[in-house]
């Protein structure tokens, strides 16, 4: 195998992973009782799209279908995003339950991403991994953001009206 197949094959995994991500939000709104949880997780989904779509530009293999058709096929068996979301569903859903994965699974993918560019000699293709690896840390703080006004903490808007009062 060439560096070049090695390269296409985690460009490849990426692009699964952004959808099994993707899918992961589309599930978990679904199961949202709380407007704006819900509405984070639908956003959440449609920019996890967008990346898959975004590795799925710079791959250069055979192995998947048109993106349409890859993209709205049934969620694949077996990934660790659905995998840990169902266990939350069999044991009794909630938004906090769910977002917790959720920031736990995007910063682990945030350091997966930030690693494989650093390792990437294409200028193009560590772009969209760097590009990914940014957008993702983004994606741990909207969710963050949306658990702290679900659980009742103070938003960090409010920080600074708290510190001088």
């Amino acid at each position: 195998m060439t560096k070049n197949d090695s390269q296409q094959d985690a460009v490849r995994n990426s692009v699964q992973t952004e959808k099994n991500a993707m899918d992961f939000y589309l599930l978990g709104a679904k199961n949202m009782k709380d407007d704006n949880a819900r509405k984070t997780f639908e956003l959440l989904a449609r920019e996890e799209r967008e990346h898959a779509e975004q590795f799925y530009r710079i791959y250069k293999g055979s192995e998947l279908p048109p993106f349409d058709e890859f993209i709205n096929a049934p969620p694949a068996k077996g990934g660790d995003w659905l995998t840990d979301l169902e266990k939350i569903l069999m044991s009794g859903f909630n938004e906090r339950k769910a977002m917790e994965l959720a920031m736990e699974k995007e910063q682990m993918l945030a350091e997966s991403l930030q690693e494989m560019a650093e390792k990437i000699q294409d200028p193009a293709v560590r772009a969209v991994y760097e590009a990914n690896a940014k957008s993702t840390r983004h994606h741990y703080e909207v969710i963050e953001s949306e658990y702290a006004r679900l659980m009742g903490m103070v938003h960090e808007t409010d920080i600074d009206i708290y510190v001088r009062e």
